[in-house]
């Protein structure tokens, strides 16, 4: 299994980017794919989550009404959509993959547990800045 995010750079304020995480390895259906971030000084934070059963959707309060996640199944590719970007948003950010949280759903109050996440991507950097 793979996961390799991309598409993090430097922003404006009020700016929007598109994270791309491609996948590898795995059935999409089993699996909730999700974003989390880490700021510098901070701890690691569930951003969205996506389950590959249904494609239902949860995202964090600080970011649900700027932020969208989405999936293209046939380039196994999960999307995160930033919108109205802030300082505060930046950060490096993370796709990972879970089986418990695909079977569980991302309505679970677990989805944004980071142990529970078997595969990681690398990691790519967003920075809000002016």
């Amino acid at each position: 299994v793979q996961l390799q995010a991309s598409g993090g750079g430097l922003v404006q304020p009020g700016g929007s980017l598109r994270l791309s995480c491609d996948t590898s390895g795995f059935t999409p259906e089993y699996y909730a794919v999700s974003w989390f971030r880490q700021a510098p000084g901070k701890e690691r934070e569930g951003v969205s989550c996506i389950t590959g059963k249904d494609g239902s959707t949860k995202y964090a309060v600080s970011t649900e009404t700027r932020f969208t996640t989405s999936r293209d199944d046939a380039k196994k590719t999960v999307y995160l959509q930033m919108n109205s970007l802030k300082p505060e948003d930046t950060a490096v950010y993370y796709c990972a993959a879970s089986i418990p949280v695909g079977v569980a759903g991302c309505s679970s109050p677990n989805s944004f547990i980071a142990a529970l996440y078997e595969y990681w991507g690398q990691g790519t950097l967003v920075t809000v800045s002016s």
